[in-house]
């Protein structure tokens, strides 16, 4: 699909982000023609653009002030990425605190990244107390609502039975759902628990697919942790994790 758009034509946010998919410097204008008219996911979609550089020059303190406006106007996503400038210092300086006020207002109205974000901080006690099982509450609602990474991360709790019983069951089929909805962390999750089954070929297919999509952070720790594996086949691994690394360092 070719977009063409007269000056005065405003889209709808589902318009303006399918343009991105073709022409970002093409759909950076016609974001801000939208947003400028008042058109709400355009100006959090213009937050986006301007944090990413994406069809626009990058401006992270310009990316705050539209998430800004947006967030004031009830978008809840708009309102999650406030949080999540705040939690890295992008655009300014960085606040955990304020943050967790972010991501408490947009969890408190049903957003599943909300949830996610406020629980990793409540997890780790950056910017709040630590609190597992308010951590938990939120992982759990994330999941069930269909958010991936959270998924991974409730499986980890019944895992390992922090702030809950150990439910090894419970734990096996939340990796699953995650890995199977594409989640690097969740697939390198589950093929832990088929290795520990003895399933090594199924193991090593989803080792194979959390390669593909995993970041840097996760390609170090995970090279690491293939090296003590149990099962040669998956020791060798290791290898093709760290020449991804060594990749990706250099994108």
């Amino acid at each position: 699909m070719t977009f063409q758009i007269r000056r005065e034509e405003v889209l709808s946010g589902a318009q303006l982000s399918a343009m991105l998919e073709e022409s970002p410097a093409r759909a950076a204008q016609a974001i801000l023609l939208a947003a400028g008219q008042g058109e709400v996911e355009a100006q959090a979609l213009l937050g986006q653009i301007l944090l990413d550089g994406q069809g626009i020059a990058q401006d992270q303190a310009l990316a705050l002030r539209w998430f800004g406006i947006a967030a004031g106007r009830g978008h809840l996503m708009a309102r999650n990425m406030l949080g999540r400038c705040h939690e890295h210092g992008w655009g300014v300086a960085a606040d955990a605190s304020v943050a967790a006020q972010h991501y408490r207002i947009a969890a408190d109205a049903g957003l599943d990244w909300a949830m996610y974000n406020l629980a990793n901080l409540l997890a780790t006690g950056r910017g709040v107390a630590v609190d597992h099982s308010q951590a938990l509450v939120l992982y759990r609602c994330a999941a069930e609502r269909g958010h991936m990474k959270s998924m991974n991360l409730l499986g980890r709790y019944l895992e390992e039975g922090q702030a809950c019983p150990v439910d090894a069951a419970a734990a096996r089929d939340w990796y699953r759902r995650s890995a199977e909805g594409g989640d690097f962390r969740g697939q390198f999750s589950f093929a832990a628990v088929l290795a520990d089954e003895g399933l090594v070929e199924e193991a090593l297919d989803w080792l194979r697919k959390a390669l593909v999509g995993g970041n840097v952070n996760f390609l170090r720790v995970a090279s690491k942790s293939l090296m003590k594996a149990q099962h040669s086949q998956i020791r060798a691994l290791a290898d093709e994790y760290l020449l991804r690394l060594n990749e990706r360092v250099g994108e």
